[in-house]
Formats: C-alpha cells, sequence, structure tokens
C-alpha cells in the first residue's frame, strides 16, 4: 500500500504541494510503494555525481584554504535544513523544499562565482552561461545513470521549482524578465521548454520560494562565518550594519568576555534564527491576505509570499553590501579570483580549440557536432569540473599552472 504521503500529511495546508496530485514525469515510471515523489527525487539527487561534486566546489575561499571554510555541499546542506524549518512551519511538503534545496547548486562551475563569471564570458559568442540554467541541464541530461533515460527525470514540481525559484522567467507576453529581461532566456531553458511546459510566467510553488530565501539565509550566515574566521574583517566592524550592531550588543550583554569563536557562533546563530522568524511572520501573513486555496493559487498569486518583512528585507541587504565590501572585494579573496579566472578562461580557450583534448566520453562523436555544439560540450565539461580537478586539468594541458597555495 501506497502511504498518504508520511509523517505530516494531515497537517498539510492547501496552498502547499500534494505530492498525490504531481503532475509527473517527462518519461512515466511506476510510482513508488514506500516513498512519494518528492522524496524520490531528493534520493536521486543525492545520489548524483554532481551532488557528490559539491563537496569539492568551493565558495568565496578555494579548495586549499582551510578544511573549515564552507564548500558548495556544506552550503548545500544549511539551505535544505532552513528551507525544511521554513516548510515545516508554513505547512508545505518538507520533502519538496528539501529537495530543491539540494538541487539548486547542481550547475555551479568550479571556484564559486568567479567561474561562472568567467564560462559566461567565454560562452557569450555561444549562447551564454548560467548556473541555474546548468542545473536543470544536468538534471534532464548530464546526468547519465539510468537505462531508460538521461538526466534524472525528476517531478514536474521540482523542476519546475528549480528552473524559477526566484521568481517568473517571462511575462505574459513570452519576454524575459528579470535579468534575462532585453535579451533571451539561457539555453538549456529554452532548450527544455521545447520538451515539457514549466509554466515559465507564473511564480513557483511556496516551496520553490522558501528554499530560495533559505539561500539567502544561508549566503549571509555563513559569509559572515567565514570572513570572521579568514580575519577578512573584525567582529567590531559589524558594527557599521544596525542589524548585526544590535545582535552583537545582545550577545556582549548576556556573555561578557566571550571567547572569539563561541561569539562568532553566537552571531551567527542569531541572525540565521532572526531571518528565518522574520520570512516565516511574514509569509504567514502573506498566506492570510491572499487565502490561497491551492498550490495552483500560489503560483497565480502575483508575488512572491514567502519573503522577507520590508524592515528585514532592508537590513539583508546592508548585511549583503557589508560582505561585497569586506569579503568579495577583499583584495586577498580578489587576487585569488584573478588566478583562478585565468585557470578557466585557458581551460575553455584549449579545449574549444583541441576539443579531444577532452577525456571519454566527452570526446567522443566531435565531428558530427556543430561550433556552438561544440563549445556547448565545453562548457559542460568546465562547469562539472571540481576546484582540485580543474587545477588538475590546467596542469595536464599547461606548463605553467598557477600555484593557489
Amino acid at each position: 500500500m501506497r502511504p498518504d504521503i508520511g509523517f505530516g500529511a494531515q497537517s498539510r495546508a492547501v496552498y502547499a504541494e500534494n505530492p498525490l496530485e504531481s503532475r509527473g514525469r517527462l518519461f512515466p515510471e511506476p510510482e513508488s510503494p514506500t516513498r512519494t515523489p518528492f522524496q524520490r527525487d531528493r534520493d536521486r539527487i543525492i545520489h548524483s555525481s554532481a551532488f557528490r561534486r559539491l563537496k569539492h566546489k568551493t565558495q568565496v575561499f578555494v579548495y586549499h584554504e582551510g578544511d573549515h571554510f564552507r564548500t558548495r555541499l556544506t552550503h548545500t546542506i544549511e539551505v535544505s535544513q532552513i528551507a525544511r524549518s521554513l516548510a515545516r512551519a508554513l505547512r508545505l511538503d518538507e520533502d519538496l523544499a528539501e529537495c530543491l534545496a539540494l538541487s539548486h547548486d547542481l550547475g555551479h562551475t568550479p571556484f564559486g562565482h568567479e567561474g561562472e563569471d568567467v564560462l559566461h564570458e567565454c560562452m557569450a559568442p555561444f549562447d551564454g552561461f548560467d548556473h541555474n540554467a546548468q542545473s536543470l541541464r544536468v538534471v534532464t541530461h548530464l546526468e547519465q545513470r539510468y537505462a531508460e533515460f538521461d538526466g534524472l527525470n525528476l517531478a514536474w514540481e521540482t523542476l519546475e521549482g528549480l528552473v524559477k525559484h526566484n521568481g517568473p522567467l517571462v511575462g505574459p507576453d513570452g519576454a524575459p524578465l528579470g535579468k534575462f529581461k532585453g535579451s533571451r532566456l539561457p539555453f538549456a531553458i529554452r532548450e527544455y521548454a521545447q520538451r515539457q511546459d514549466l509554466l515559465l510566467d507564473t511564480w513557483p510553488s511556496a516551496e520553490a520560494q522558501a528554499a530560495a530565501i533559505a539561500d539567502d539565509i544561508a549566503y549571509d550566515a555563513h559569509d559572515l562565518d567565514d570572513g570572521l574566521r579568514a580575519g577578512l574583517f573584525a567582529i567590531d566592524d559589524m558594527r557599521d550594519v544596525p542589524f548585526l550592531a544590535d545582535i552583537l550588543a545582545d550577545v556582549d550583554n548576556r556573555y561578557p568576555g566571550l571567547e572569539e569563536s563561541r561569539r562568532i557562533h553566537e552571531i551567527v546563530r542569531r541572525s540565521i534564527t532572526h531571518m528565518v522568524e522574520d520570512v516565516i511572520r511574514q509569509a504567514v501573513r502573506n498566506l492570510t491576505d491572499t487565502n490561497p486555496q491551492s498550490a495552483q493559487d500560489v503560483r497565480m498569486a502575483g508575488r512572491c509570499l514567502v519573503e522577507f518583512s520590508s524592515a528585514m528585507a532592508a537590513a539583508e541587504k546592508e548585511v549583503k553590501r557589508f560582505l561585497f565590501a569586506r569579503v568579495y572585494r577583499h583584495e586577498d579573496v580578489l587576487a585569488v579570483r584573478r588566478v583562478v579566472a585565468r585557470v578557466v578562461r585557458e581551460l575553455f580557450e584549449k579545449l574549444r580549440a583541441e576539443p579531444g583534448m577532452m577525456p571519454d566520453p566527452w570526446n567522443a562523436g566531435l565531428e558530427t557536432l556543430s561550433d556552438n555544439d561544440v563549445a556547448r560540450r565545453v562548457c559542460d565539461y568546465i562547469a562539472g569540473m571540481t576546484d582540485r580537478y580543474a587545477i588538475e586539468e590546467h596542469r595536464r594541458l599547461f606548463d605553467d599552472t598557477p600555484d593557489l597555495g
């Protein structure tokens, strides 16, 4: 007997996604007798090669700088925890929220955002590169493990949330929105849209919205933590940000003389708590006001429902501005970014000119591909690399690989 979606099924809100009513998979499969569609998707993501590689893909700090800084994998786990907490409080489907959190960074390149920026520049003549679109490409094409299909054949709700967790990608007229306004949607999204309609002109499910804001919360918290522990700024520098200054004052008042490492942890965990609780309060207000009676009502609400309050949104922007100045634009970070940018650019240029230098199976059938398709294959190959593997490949192909140590 198939379970009625397991623990928590009775408390799921009417506006939550119901896995019993999933729109299914591109390639139909028999239902599992023990797992919901979203639980199966979560398991497929965790067992994928792309998920395992997240362990050796970095965020801000590259792999040589220490074992205690976040990687894409640790970040993903933190996002997943926050997304599940939000979903539980809002009576959403926790498995879907977790699934979207676990999959959101599968398309990221080696060396964090620098790798993405360089690949986008290199791919400019060939339709560009976008990590979110690449995540879709990973789960619908590049993971080649199953006998009957390429990709992971995830449920419609998972793919929809993965593609547009930050909001609609096109307007009612089909014109791209947001960062794609005035241009075209990324190649991977356009390509897949020909096979399955993901309703790109609507908002995503509440579960996808929860995963998206969980990503922001986790980013802010762990970049504060890593930046402090790396010595890029001092605790007292955070007094320039009122939100952080209030937290710091509370910690110091409660625990005078607290040792540095515990002081950092208290600040970070309280920032997460304040943001999570704010999102829950604001989402409850939004859901009460809009009164959605189904998951589709959430999509058609015309706005994000799982969000910060206006006050917290302003505070969070101040935190991001602080991190941009003190961490992302710190000269020590920029110096490494310049080095890894060279690695990615030279890898692309070399392999674009000599694609046969790629290993099996990436070098198969090249003679049948167009120039654009060859460039896309090179891009896929590089985007899937870990930091270490990118350095090793550069060392294999060049005699002057930079030393990141």
